[in-house]
């Protein structure tokens, strides 16, 4: 018997799921049953496998437990951007090889997720509007966009370059000098998403939300107990990200990062009209570390994600929340000067599980316990890949995508804890001052 002494906490910060009507989650799990297959974690990866898992094994009982409630945990905390390109910048022939099979991982994640949103018209803001990969200076375009575009041209894929002026027309701000559009981006809205995926999974599976696993039994198939009931089956995936460590796998291998985010309410009708943008937006800078994630949604609200911390507990303390509002407002006025007025709805902290050298967990880690984990920052996409793959992995079915998922490799292991959040702060420090121009 193994104790889970670290679970999720729900500050309720997310505005992604606060801005949305109310759900009513999943039962809790309250007695003790048995199924076929048992997946823990119901974000994208966990979800996904569970939806495969009932196409592959439709008599199969299958049990999804999920210790909070589904558009909370942090499959609802990011961006919402569904990314169908690398961030690689290379023409290494071998590199482009991998940047082929990203490009084929992705593009299955995202039909997958766009089938679901049509079938059960799951109304999370599901749009393909692009997205523009931007630089603020002259350097940071010569230095990462222009490799950017050589590696797309090289890839056959298309592209727009978008220059200063034509940009502040479309972004509604003069603060970037230069951006790369790709057409392929979906932007929806992320909580809205993952409760959606939640409330439509087969009926051959059960789902219970609010039901942290405390204790993990591995000698006789699984056993997972919860506060107030257990599950018992023979088979499991593990889709836990980066809780996966509680449950004696990946160890060692994960760094944990907390992204911080805030959105806005909506704008008036004075204020669009004042900004002068027709269409929704979404922006990713051209250096992760130092620049800004920004977005322009349907419902006219302005996202802002900046600040990369270092939060190998994942416990980012929430009261820390009303100072990343202050600085995301003090960087939203800086781009848009004209909407002083403009607060915002909440601030708050997602969790992303990074890999030394950026490999996800994927497959059979034990007899009969496979595990979909670590998708490194990209976690719409690849978590959703991963889910659907490992449970195809499972069931033995033939998929070729599976060969492109394993060719990403497996994580590298880490120094001790206190060194890998040492060497975590320096570099991200570093990277964040070096690139400060940026911002």
């Amino acid at each position: 018997m193994s104790i889970i002494s670290r679970l999720p906490r729900n500050d309720l910060t997310n505005a992604w799921n606060t801005i949305l009507p109310h759900r009513t989650p999943h039962a809790i799990l309250a007695t003790d049953i048995k199924a076929d297959w048992l997946v823990i974690g119901g974000g994208y990866a966990g979800l996904a496998a569970a939806r495969q898992l009932a196409h592959n094994r439709p008599d199969d009982r299958i049990a999804l437990v999920e210790a909070g409630v589904c558009g909370e945990n942090a499959s609802g905390r990011n961006s919402g951007f569904v990314i169908d390109l690398p961030h690689t910048t290379s023409s290494n022939l071998d590199q482009l090889e991998g940047s082929h099979r990203y490009l084929r991982l992705a593009r299955a994640a995202t039909a997958a997720l766009e089938k679901n949103v049509r079938d059960f018209d799951i109304q999370c803001d599901w749009s393909r509007d692009g997205k523009y990969h931007a630089a603020v200076t002259s350097a940071g375009s010569k230095a990462m966009l222009e490799p950017y575009a050589a590696e797309l041209a090289a890839l056959n894929e298309p592209f727009e370059w978008v220059e200063k002026d034509a940009l502040a027309i479309k972004l509604g701000t003069t603060h970037f000098h230069r951006a790369l559009y790709t057409p392929g981006c979906v932007l929806m809205n992320p909580a809205a998403l993952t409760r959606g995926l939640a409330d439509t999974l087969p009926e051959n599976v059960s789902i219970f939300e609010n039901s942290p696993v405390i204790a993990m039994d591995y000698s006789n198939g699984v056993r997972a107990t919860t506060q107030n009931g257990s599950i018992t089956a023979p088979r499991m995936i593990l889709a836990a990200n980066g809780f996966s460590e509680q449950f004696g796998y990946g160890k060692n291998t994960f760094v944990h990062l907390a992204l911080c985010a805030s959105l806005t309410r909506p704008l008036t009708r004075v204020e669009q009209l004042a900004f002068g943008v027709d269409q929704p937006w979404g922006l990713t800078p051209a250096n992760g570390f130092g620049g800004i994630t920004m977005r322009y949604t349907n419902d006219h609200r302005i996202l802002i994600r900046q600040d990369i911390k270092v939060a190998m507990g994942q416990n980012f303390k929430s009261q820390k929340t009303d100072a990343i509002g202050r600085k995301h407002k003090a960087l939203m006025d800086a781009r848009f000067p004209k909407f002083g007025d403009v607060g915002f709805e909440s601030s708050w902290v997602g969790y992303v599980c990074m890999s030394r050298n950026g490999a996800p967990t994927f497959g059979e880690v034990s007899p009969n316990i496979w595990m979909a984990a670590c998708q490194n920052g990209i976690g719409v996409t690849k978590g959703t890949i991963s889910g659907m793959l490992v449970a195809d992995k499972a069931c033995g079915v033939v998929n070729p995508l599976i060969r492109d998922m394993e060719a990403l490799g497996t994580p590298t292991q880490l120094p001790p804890r206190p060194l890998v959040e040492v060497g975590a702060r320096a570099t991200i420090g570093w990277e964040v001052w070096k690139n400060r121009a940026e911002a």
